[in-house]
Formats: structure tokens, sequence, C-alpha cells
């Protein structure tokens, strides 16, 4: 089936449009009982629950259900990862012919064999799109951009990780036409530098979510940028950005006060200054995280950020930041054991686990929120939860 599918999307005949309309069909050429009972508004109703799949099901039964299966009404929101190896250009263009207006939602995450000239005619057609999906779309280069720019003001969610291609004059050229974009994921764009970052932040001051794991020419100036124009910003990402360094991290504190997610890890030149900015000026934030991201909320990560101590976490605790998670941090000691939890009240309830890996002996454990006798740590790591 999922072949079918595939060639009834690459089909021009059927993605790009018939020449009958729907009334004629159902006047002369079709008999099915269920079309001759139901009013097409009806039948069209039901066809907008199915999913991709059994709408190109439907789309070969007759030449009515062709008509209504493929309406663009009906393509509002469209994944096609599933058929990731057999998206070409093509596909994209007349699926973009086919949903005009109506295609709120497209994510062709992994589609490699899209490229800037089909992305441009969808870019043209779907002028409401507002969810785009481009992750690991490698073909694409900054001419994307400037086709989003240019017809797509709407966008709200873009999602460029490993487009290694985009450079700061995409982000010059989104800044400019999508200013309503909430989200964008920059992941391993590795070009993108401390320009790119300011013209985007110019532009679009309504950023909520930046995602920038990986771009490792970012410094603190580029930090500097989204303190000054991004004050909505709810969650950041700068995961592996290795030349960030607590002046970074204290400016963004003090300019997005409404974060409430971070993920530092790998930035290995951070010490306590940066805890404690955070513990000072974001107290929306419950989600700390110094290792690769986790997904459950109210997790305190920390990994390859050796230069952070005992005082840091302790003050973290104190105002009643989120539980811990405490890998590889050398220079921990039981004080920050004991007042995290004690730190935690009243919602320590709410404490989730409390991961502790390659500290050095000697080291007990006493958790007396936990119902746990003191114990020493196995093999130096420790689950309490």
């Amino acid at each position: 089936m999922r072949a079918t599918s595939c060639r009834l999307l690459k089909s021009t005949d059927l993605v790009s449009g018939s020449p009958l309309t729907l009334p004629e069909v159902f006047s002369n050429n079709d008999e099915g009982l269920i079309n001759k009972k139901l009013p097409k508004e009806l039948l069209l109703r039901i066809f907008s629950f199915l999913d991709i799949v059994t709408l190109c099901r439907c789309a070969q039964i007759s030449k009515a259900w062709n008509i209504l299966a493929l309406d663009g009404s009906n393509w509002q929101r469209i994944d096609l990862f599933n058929f990731q190896t057999d998206v070409e250009g093509r596909v994209v263009e007349n699926i973009s012919k086919r949903c005009g207006g109506f295609l709120r939602k497209l994510s062709l995450r992994g589609c490699i064999g899209v490229g800037d000239s089909s992305l441009k005619t969808f870019a043209q057609n779907c002028r409401n799109i507002e969810h785009l999906n481009l992750n690991g779309c490698t073909k694409i280069t900054d001419s994307t951009c400037y086709s989003l720019s240019r017809f797509c003001s709407k966008l709200k969610h873009l999602d460029l990780t490993s487009c290694v291609s985009i450079t700061n004059s995409s982000l010059k050229g989104i800044s400019e036409g999508c200013r309503n974009l909430e989200y964008l994921n920059l992941s391993w764009c590795d070009q993108i530098t401390k320009d790119g970052i300011e013209a985007l932040v110019r532009g679009c001051r309504g950023l909520k979510a930046l995602l920038l794991r990986g771009c490792t020419q970012l410094e603190d100036e580029a930090l500097k940028h989204i303190q000054n124009y991004c004050h909505e910003l709810v969650s950041l990402n700068l995961q592996s950005c290795s030349r960030v360094t607590d002046e970074g991290v204290v400016q963004i504190c003090r300019g997005c006060h409404r974060l409430q997610a971070l993920c530092l890890s790998g930035c290995s030149h951070l010490t306590d200054a940066s805890l404690t900015a955070l513990a000072l000026n974001c107290p929306r934030l419950h989600h700390y995280l110094f290792l690769p991201c986790a997904s459950h909320p109210r997790i305190l990560e920390a990994a390859r950020c050796s230069h952070l101590t005992d005082a840091g976490f302790t003050l973290l605790a104190r105002v009643g930041c989120a539980p811990p998670l405490f890998p590889f941090l050398p220079h921990l000691a039981d004080v920050t054991i004991m007042e995290v939890p004690s730190g935690l009240l009243p919602g320590t309830r709410d404490l989730v686990g409390m991961v502790i890996h390659s500290l050095p002996p000697p080291l007990t454990f006493t958790c007396p929120h936990c119902a746990q006798a003191p114990r020493p740590m196995p093999s130096q790591s420790l689950f309490c939860g």
C-alpha cells in the first residue's frame, strides 16, 4: 500500500487536479449508494478525518471519491516522513498545487530528494503555511529561505535541523518576511554566526523557542543579541555551543525572564556564575539541561560542565528550582545532595529522580523525603526516585 500511495502522490493527474467537477461526477457517472444518500458536503467532512494513506486509497475507488479525497481542504496537515525515500521535488510541487491556501502544516523531515526549486513552488502556492519541518533536507540552501520569506508571512514554526548549507543570509531573509515566527530550529547549521542571530532576532522578536544545537561558531555576543530582542523566549537550546561562557548565560538571564527550559550541554566553560544568574534572574526556569536534552520536565542535568560546584547547585535548590540530575561533576560533595531535597520544599513531591555518576568516593547519600536510609553509592553511581 505504501508503494501505491507513493505512485498516487507522484501522479500529476491525480494530485494536480481533475477536469471534472464534483457535481458532474455525482450526477452523471457515479451510481454508488453512499454517494446518493449522503450530501457531498458530509462526505467531504468524513474524508477530512482520514490520514494520508487512507485518502490515497479512497482516491482510487471512483472518480467522485478521487475528487473528494484529493480536495485541498483534506490536506491541511501533511507528514511525508514515512515516504521520505520516495518523495521527490515533483511530489511537493503537486501537493502544493492541490492544497494551495488550505495547507497549514507540512513535514518533509528526512526527504533528502527535495530541493530549492520545488520548495519555491510550494511557497508560492501555500502562502498560509504555519508549520514547516525541513529537518534533514540537506539539498536546500539560502534560496529556500528567501522563498519562504517572500511568500510565507504566516509561518510560525520552522525546523531547519541539519540543513548545513543554510547561512546568515537565510536568517536575514527570514527576519524580513516571517516576523510571526515563534519556533526556529537551526540545530547543526554550523555556518550560522552572531551576525545571523542578530539579523534574525531584530525581525522575529516574538520567538518563543530557539534551538541552536551544534552551532559551534556562536559566542557570547550572539546571546547578547538574543537578550536584547527576544523577551518572549521560553526555550533555548545551546547544546555543544562550546564557545559560550558565563558572560553569555548572564546576559540571557538578564533579558529573558520568561525562560522555562535551557540546554547547556557541552558548554564546558561555564562555572557557578551561570547557575547564580539562573537562580536569581529566571524564576520560571524549571528545566535546566547540561546533558543532551531529556524529555521529562523538572529535571536538572549537568554533564561536561566540570567547573560547576556545590555553591551553584545549593543556590538553585534554595530558590526552589528543578529536581536535579548530577552526572560527571567532580567538584560535587555531600552538601549538595543534602541541600537539594530540603531546598525543594514544599514541592519535593515533584522530585522524579536524582542520578549521580562519577563522583569521587567516599560519598554517602541520605534522602529524608524518599524514605530511604543512608547508603553508600555503588560503583560511584546512584539513582533515587
